[in-house]
């Protein structure tokens, strides 16, 4: 579970500050989990090919396949949040969440 405080203004210039709590459990939790787990043993196969000295071509292809399956996970945990987390939040009113996603997609993406 994480913990987020922050505060809000309101029209009148009054502060006040507040806690959400959250935990980020979603109907994709096990393909994610099942997902990274097959890109860490790839990522382990991949290490093994560099210790045995092969083909660098042949690393690199598979670099890539590790990059395209971490990056579609990465949109399944995107897709989830914005359709739980994202959605719940802005109905709260809660309107950082959006300030937060936006920056965790540009440093995703970087």
């Amino acid at each position: 579970m994480s913990e987020h405080t922050h505060s809000h203004i309101a029209e009148d210039g009054s502060v006040y500050v507040h806690t959400h709590s959250h935990t980020h459990t979603h109907q994709n939790t096990k393909a994610v989990l099942n997902r990274l787990s097959r890109a860490i043993g790839h990522m382990e196969s991949i290490k093994r090919m560099v210790e045995d000295g092969r083909d660098c071509s042949e690393v690199l292809v598979q670099l890539s396949a590790v990059k395209a399956a971490i990056n579609n996970t990465a949109k399944v945990i995107l897709k989830d949040h914005i359709e739980h987390c994202l959605v719940d939040a802005v109905e709260a009113g809660d309107h950082e969440a959006i300030v937060e996603l936006t920056e965790a997609i540009d440093r995703f993406m970087k």
